[in-house]
């Protein structure tokens, strides 16, 4: 019996691969999106091979996977462009005459920080941006952010002792 539906499925996959694909491509205008979303969509039928091939229309329902797929991959991307439309927005702020020594003890104590936390701190309080548009660069939540802000902060303060400089870090908006 699943040498029976293995023969089925491959048969559908010989007969749908390339329309799939075309699909795939229309939808994204990526040709090499195109056949990656077309595999992921068999893989997906695959796992719901039993159901697939019950469906009156099989071919109806895998062009559906492949444009769920499809939104999924365009909606990835549309976040991709936002959240590096908000970094590149920012301009640098000048500063006159940096602390050196205090700019090196920052930068190490973050990179001692786990990857959320550090990014949570800089994206807040040296590019100064507000909860909101941090949780929307990072795609988290905006109580991620207080708490891994908070989280960083803190550990940034027992990482630095008293020399706590991290005010000129900038002043983070609330």
């Amino acid at each position: 019996m699943a040498d029976d539906a293995s023969a089925q499925f491959h048969e559908f996959f010989d007969r749908h691969y390339a329309e799939l694909s075309r699909l795939a491509f229309l939808l994204t205008g990526e040709a090499d999106a195109a056949d990656d979303l077309a595999a992921d969509a068999f893989v997906a039928l695959w796992d719901r091979w039993d159901r697939v091939s019950a469906a009156e229309h099989p071919v109806a329902y895998a062009r559906g996977v492949v444009a769920n797929l499809a939104r999924s991959r365009i909606r990835g991307a549309v976040r991709e462009r936002r959240r590096v439309a908000l970094f590149w927005s920012r301009r640098a702020e000048r500063t006159d005459g940096p602390d050196v020594a205090a700019v090196l003890d920052v930068r190490q104590a973050l990179r001692g920080l786990p990857f959320r936390k550090r990014a949570c701190v800089v994206l807040r309080h040296a590019l100064d941006l507000s909860e909101k548009d941090t949780a929307l660069a990072l795609g988290i939540s905006v109580g991620t952010v207080k708490s891994q802000t908070s989280k960083g902060m803190a550990e940034l303060e027992r990482l630095l002792g008293d020399r706590t400089g991290l005010e000129t870090v900038g002043s983070g908006r609330r």
